[in-house]
């Protein structure tokens, strides 16, 4: 069972030591195309935060695709070859996962990446795929970045924050009838990104944030966002943040403004704020979210893609509850998986990417097929939103009384 000090090396769900570093550059690109291939395994490599205050994102992510890869393995791998996964711990800190990917390139020798964590430090490891034309497969983020312009060797699982934020507005403006919204955002790439992706949606209203306040990535130093917020007339908040300072900042809010709603992206993780908020809170929360909830009743009837993820996160993972940032990061482990299938025996990189944009209305079992093509490399757009309720996030299914307790709807 995975704990919380997380081994730098990582091959299905056993962990080995971490990796001595060596420094060298990387080797030209054409050296790189059959990279982490041999008879027998395909070597792919992340960076993510395993400690820290990001560390629940980076954990559930990776615990999801070692879920699939394991039984990817125990049925024999792909063409023959086990799917090896060497995660190295970066701490949600951009210079530690520049630095792991440079190692997970050269040292480590993968075929390609995924399951990335974080706006911030996949961001800045951009250039890199394209100087070592590595493939990125599947990141826990939904920067604008990663999708705008087009970047062959970037393949993006989950909608945008764009996506995220657009559909939250319209909510938030034509369903509630709410003008007046605020912004509350990491200070940093994600929170950036969030911030334009809300502007732009306002923006098509003739809207603005009313008001914008911030704090600094890694901290829980909200108040001097939270006064601007306040002094506003907001009567929503729109949060691009992670769980411990977004709650910390729906808290305080609270005291002074009950009536509130919030809103936060996915990026939040629904299950580790509500943690944060507790069973009792009364605060209007929704979360947009990229993956249908796999801990709802309605998800496992209703989706083979979620009772697979439970089935096969119990086996591997007995007694960890199922999570929906587990499930984006087995979904993230299934298009890896379908990419190297049907580029076939004799792999390469570039052959690798060409065989992923021909995936069509691939169906992963969430009521949302995945669609690449040449040009194109955003595979699903569908966005869920979900509501604190004692305790928990469960979906909302009417807009016109988005609050009203489940037995009431």
């Amino acid at each position: 069972m995975i704990q919380t000090a997380w081994a730098a090396r990582i091959v299905c769900s056993v962990l080995l030591a971490a990796l001595a570093a060596c420094g060298s550059p990387a080797p030209p690109p054409q050296q790189t195309g059959r990279m982490g291939v041999s008879q027998t395994e395909v070597r792919i490599g992340a960076s993510l935060p395993l400690t820290g205050h990001a560390a629940y994102l980076g954990q559930e992510t990776l615990r999801g695709a070692l879920a699939y890869l394991s039984h990817v393995n125990a049925q024999g791998g792909v063409h023959g070859r086990k799917v090896e996964l060497v995660a190295r711990d970066d701490g949600y800190d951009p210079p530690r996962c520049v630095d792991n990917t440079q190692r997970l390139i050269v040292e480590d020798e993968v075929f390609a990446l995924s399951c990335y964590v974080g706006t911030p430090t996949t961001t800045k490891i951009l250039p890199m795929l394209v100087d070592a034309r590595i493939p990125l497969v599947g990141a826990f983020t939904g920067a604008y970045d990663l999708r705008e312009p087009f970047q062959r060797y970037v393949i993006n699982v989950r909608p945008s924050y764009y996506q995220e934020t657009s559909a939250a507005v319209k909510h938030l403006v034509e369903d509630l009838g709410i003008g007046s919204i605020g912004v509350f955002y990491q200070f940093d790439a994600y929170g950036f990104d969030g911030l334009k992706g809300t502007e732009l949606a306002l923006r098509g209203y003739n809207l603005a944030p009313v008001a914008r306040g911030s704090y600094a990535r890694g901290t829980l130093e909200v108040e001097e966002g939270l006064a601007k917020l306040l002094d506003s007339d907001a009567q929503a908040v729109v949060i691009i943040g992670t769980s411990a300072p977004s709650a910390k900042f729906i808290r305080m809010a609270m005291e002074k403004k009950p009536d509130l709603i919030f809103y936060a992206v996915s990026f939040v993780g629904a299950e580790e704020i509500a943690k944060a908020l507790g069973p009792d809170e009364k605060a209007r929360v929704i979360i947009s979210q990229v993956m249908p909830p796999p801990d709802m009743p309605e998800s496992r009837a209703l989706l083979w893609g979620v009772s697979e993820y439970e089935e096969l996160s119990r086996k591997y993972f007995p007694g960890h509850p199922v999570t929906a940032v587990g499930l984006e990061g087995f979904v993230n482990a299934k298009v890896l998986v379908e990419g190297l299938r049907r580029a076939g025996p004799d792999l390469d990189r570039e052959r690798f990417i060409d065989a992923v944009e021909t995936i069509r209305d691939y169906s992963l079992g969430l009521g949302n097929t995945l669609a690449y093509a040449p040009g194109d490399h955003q595979g699903l757009e569908r966005v869920y939103f979900t509501r604190l309720e004692k305790g928990r996030f469960v979906l909302v299914t009417d807009w016109s009384r988005p609050f009203a307790p489940r037995d009431c709807q």
